[in-house]
């Protein structure tokens, strides 16, 4: 069987990247969410958890022993070196369960989402790069909306993201994600029907 055809997919915080996922895969796409597979080796069995635990100590476990991400989260949002400390502990062990889910997937168009695509150079070993952009205020609007964040957690979440031109400069496919759900999709299934025509 010949090797599927990889898109990475990213985006920075609350542009709709998930959702243009949820739409490739209701096209015939395998999606790998590379945020899900962080979680994952991350928990106590898996081979990060004792990396981080070493690394943030003990007050980001919850009280049956997994890590807590909000904990977690507060922490490495206000701090870009603990950031860095805590995508060296577990980029590589998603990077290479990523790779073992891709290897076994039997759909003709696998796509991996993940924020830090660009950031970790997975993007390098895909045939495509797609990048979802949206306006700063709809992000905040999301986040604020969706996620229950002040306006204030929301630019915080944001700032601490590379600019969306700089990740949009190398994609082969930006989706600006700036109108409706409906305009969304016609969007994805336009980029979607190019890869049919290859």
């Amino acid at each position: 069987m010949s090797r599927p055809y990889l898109i990475g997919l990213t985006g920075n915080i609350a542009t709709g990247k998930s959702l243009v996922a949820r739409m490739l895969a209701s096209l015939g796409a395998r999606v790998i969410d590379a945020d899900q597979v962080a979680h994952s080796v991350m928990q106590p069995d898996g081979p990060a958890y004792h990396a981080v635990v070493r690394l943030f100590g003990e007050a980001v476990l919850a009280p049956g022993g997994e890590i807590d991400r909000a904990r977690l989260v507060a922490i490495v949002f206000r701090d870009p070196q603990a950031l860095a400390r805590l995508e060296q502990a577990v980029h590589p062990a998603t990077i290479e369960a990523v790779d073992r889910l891709v290897a076994g997937a039997p759909e003709r168009v696998v796509v991996v989402e993940a924020i830090k695509l660009i950031e970790t150079g997975m993007h390098r070993r895909y045939d495509a790069l797609w990048v979802v952009t949206a306006p700063r205020e709809a992000q905040i609007g999301r986040l604020v909306a969706g996620r229950g964040l002040s306006r204030d957690e929301a630019e915080l979440r944001i700032d601490a993201q590379p600019p969306q031109e700089v990740k949009a400069a190398l994609a082969s496919v930006v989706i600006t994600n700036d109108g409706s759900k409906a305009d969304l999709r016609l969007k994805v299934e336009t980029a979607w029907a190019n890869i049919a025509r290859r």
